[in-house]
């Protein structure tokens, strides 16, 4: 099992969340982050860190399986981040927005 991150993430991307993963990972697009699969614990404490709550666990019907398609193939492609950051600078606006997956970037963040 894994946890993933969802759409409401994009254009916010806060980061809180990587700064209490134990095991580092998440990483970093232009404009949302994602979840290693094959690396995520399971252990959950990215989840009430979240100010998007974008964060599922697979097993949640919210954790939709494009999503998990997306962190595994862009964990593979983006830097890795372990520091928090500032958030996107409309983030609070967009926070709850609903299907931005057309707002998605596939371009790598700066990560670490």
């Amino acid at each position: 099992m894994t946890h993933v991150v969802t759409d409401n993430c994009i254009k916010c991307k806060f980061t809180d969340c990587v700064e209490v993963c134990p095991v580092d990972c998440f990483y970093e697009g232009d404009n949302m982050l994602v979840i290693h699969p094959d690396e995520c614990i399971d252990c959950g404490v990215c989840v009430p860190e979240c100010p998007a709550e974008a964060i599922f666990p697979d097993t949640d019907p919210a954790a939709e399986p494009q999503w998990l398609r997306l962190n595994q193939e862009y964990a593979d492609k983006w830097p890795n981040i372990t520091r928090k950051k500032d958030p996107m600078p409309d983030a609070d606006a967009l926070n709850g927005v609903p299907n931005k997956l057309s707002e998605f970037s596939p371009n790598p963040g700066e990560g670490d």
